[in-house]
């Protein structure tokens, strides 16, 4: 024997509760995004071009060089642009521009702070960020949203309990809206534009590492859900 269908409707037999439930978590970032811009300027394409290949190189390098601390480093836009002179006739190339933006992801935080402070104390080179991230698949999306659940649930009941009545059945649940609030920075380091004479000189004039502490994620899920209701008596 199967039983009666429910219609998507209320009905004085079946009443119709329209609820949502809502949560909302704290966690600590799982990721920390640091977005490295490295630039090369020079009268001869060629010239610009392998100063341009040589210091993206160099980043890359010291970025791999923190092993496992590093999850991901990858690149992105890559420009080389020829500067045209402003005065005189026809199309002179007055110099060329080169630009290359990487993206690094670090797991370690205790690392994050000297490796952009490094990076940013490059020729050159500019650093924007930190910013963090949760893992899609992290653990704590699935607990918001159970616990999104639970809150329409107790919502329907209370409803139910000020009408005299109890819930019957769920109707419809659907998801409206889940996610991370990640933390994006305003501004970057800023670029340096120096230049060392020798290792030696490099390792006296090294930079303190900043500290950056991680920021604190917001984690929000959000149901809609239907239920019938035993028909209350009024």
């Amino acid at each position: 024997m199967t039983s009666p269908r429910i219609p998507p409707y209320g009905t004085p037999d079946a009443p119709l509760l329209a609820v949502r439930g809502e949560a909302e978590l704290e966690t600590d970032p799982d990721l920390a995004h640091l977005g490295i811009t490295v630039t090369a300027r020079g009268k001869e394409r060629r010239t610009t071009l392998d100063d341009l290949t040589r210091r993206n190189a160099t980043v890359v390098e010291l970025i791999k060089s923190y092993g496992d601390a590093v999850e991901d480093v990858s690149t992105g836009a890559v420009s080389l642009t020829p500067e045209l002179e402003r005065r005189g006739r026809g199309e002179r190339v007055h110099a060329y521009h080169g630009r290359v933006h990487l993206t690094a992801e670090l797991t370690d935080f205790t690392a994050l702070g000297e490796l952009a402070t490094r990076l940013a104390d490059l020729d050159l080179t500019r650093v924007d960020g930190p910013w963090w991230t949760l893992r899609p698949d992290s653990p704590v999306h699935r607990a918001a949203r159970r616990q999104a659940v639970q809150d329409a649930v107790r919502r329907a009941k209370e409803y139910a309990e000020a009408l005299g009545t109890t819930v019957g059945a769920l109707i419809e649940l659907a998801d409206t809206g889940t996610g991370s609030v990640p933390g994006r920075p305003r501004s970057g380091f800023g670029s340096r534009v120096r230049r060392m004479s020798t290792a030696a000189e490099a390792e006296e004039t090294a930079p303190e590492p900043l500290d950056l502490e991680p920021q604190r994620m917001r984690v929000r899920a959000e149901v809609s859900a239907q239920f019938t209701m035993v028909p209350p008596t009024l």
